[in-house]
């Protein structure tokens, strides 16, 4: 039964990418039916993204009033209702109305599963549940692709749509699964938060802890260069290298494939890899394959440099979500995630239509440039934070034996 409602979860985590990359890959084709400007783009992702704040910071007193299941629920009906609209949306100022549905389903529902998982489950179960988000992310332009050669990008939102209330109808039919499973599948991760563990660190303010402010610009740059690439790179694609926009939305879904594929392994690895090992191997991949777009290389090497980027960054966010209680200590933990997912989707919100808006007064193919810079930011950011680390644990060891000499 725990292995049947674990799926299910991971259904929903399906769910929750597939709309991600939709709007990317559909958007050539869509702004020339609406005749909107090229960086409309980024505004509608600016709303999407703020709907996700917004029900994320609300998530803990909605589940506390709902609960998992009902929240679930409700966010992909959201999800699926606003996905129809689209379909039948006549004018991009309906695509911004809808935009904002869609944002506030996703976040809820992504806090939620996210919670649900750290406790109830395993730890890695946690790379495997943003792995199966990465599933929907890929299948989202390859859906998409299949549509635009018709030129029935529509009919692209209302599949996904159906496929989204397909699931709701499964929500709808397991709701009473929830409670029950709470109660037959207690906390896996309560005991180890509950013990009580000396941390010097405990009183310091968590903002003025040294490797903070860095940590929280590397998930910015991260967030903010994982939402650039998806939203753009079809219209890299189109603009830069004389790519189709069918051809253009199945070379990003190689892009998430990378994403998908990269933390599958992840799962596997972390217990013989470090951290520190995954992310900056993760970093250096992903910043080969943004030098495959800026080289004046066949179109085809655009795939091989898509397909290295999603690779790379795919062991990133899990990674240093997951580094949180090693590196700041279990008294800040809880603090610091607030801090790190709000600054995530900050990043989510502002890079990805600054881009586009710079793209629109220049050209588009700036995009890796600018992705270049933000690996270089959090390559720099993180190593940084690597050598404090380093540093504090030399300290550690050397008053712990100065303590047993005394």
């Amino acid at each position: 039964m725990a292995t049947l409602f674990l799926i299910i979860i991971y259904l929903a985590f399906i769910s929750l990418g597939l709309p991600d990359s939709l709007l990317g890959s559909a958007w050539p084709v869509m702004q020339a039916e609406y005749g909107a400007a090229f960086g409309m783009a980024g505004v509608i992702s600016i709303i999407i993204a703020a709907g996700t704040i917004v029900s994320s910071l609300a998530s803990g007193m909605l589940l506390k009033r709902l609960g998992t299941g009902k929240i679930t629920f409700i966010s992909c009906l959201m999800t699926a209702a606003a996905l129809l609209g689209f379909y039948f949306a006549p004018s991009i100022g309906w695509l911004m109305l809808l935009a904002l549905p869609l944002g506030l389903g996703g976040g809820s529902v992504d806090a939620a599963l996210n919670q649900y998982v750290a406790l109830h489950y395993k730890a890695h179960h946690m790379s495997w549940l943003h792995c199966f988000w990465g599933v929907g992310a890929t299948m989202g332009p390859i859906i998409m692709s299949g549509f635009i050669r018709q030129e029935e990008w529509r009919s692209g939102y209302l599949t996904v749509a159906s496929i989204q209330f397909a699931l709701v109808i499964l929500l709808l039919v397991t709701l009473p699964l929830w409670k029950r499973m709470e109660k037959i599948h207690p906390p896996a991760a309560n005991e180890a938060v509950l013990q009580p563990e000396e941390d010097a660190s405990a009183n310091v303010p968590t903002m003025r802890l040294k490797g903070v402010k860095l940590t929280l610009m590397t998930f910015l740059f991260y967030c903010g260069a994982e939402a650039t690439v998806g939203l753009w790179g079809s219209s890299f694609l189109v603009n830069v290298k004389d790519v189709s926009a069918a051809v253009a939305a199945q070379w990003v879904s190689m892009y998430y494939g990378g994403i998908t594929i990269g933390r599958l392994i992840t799962g596997f690895v972390t217990l013989k890899v470090s951290h520190r090992v995954l992310i900056r191997s993760g970093l250096l991949t992903a910043l080969a394959g943004v030098f495959l777009l800026i080289l004046p290389l066949p179109s085809f090497f655009s795939l091989i440099g898509f397909m290295l980027v999603g690779l790379g960054f795919a062991p990133i966010y899990p990674c240093m979500l997951h580094a949180t209680p090693e590196r700041f200590g279990t008294a800040h933990t809880q603090k610091l995630m607030g801090y790190q997912m709000a600054v995530a989707y900050t990043g989510t919100t502002l890079l990805p239509p600054m881009l586009g808006w710079i793209a629109s007064q220049t050209t588009i193919a700036i995009l890796p440039v600018f992705v270049a810079v933000y690996i270089a930011c959090m390559l720099l950011g993180s190593e940084r934070v690597n050598r404090i680390m380093k540093r504090r644990t030399v300290h550690a060891k050397s008053d712990a034996t100065h303590s047993i000499h005394i």
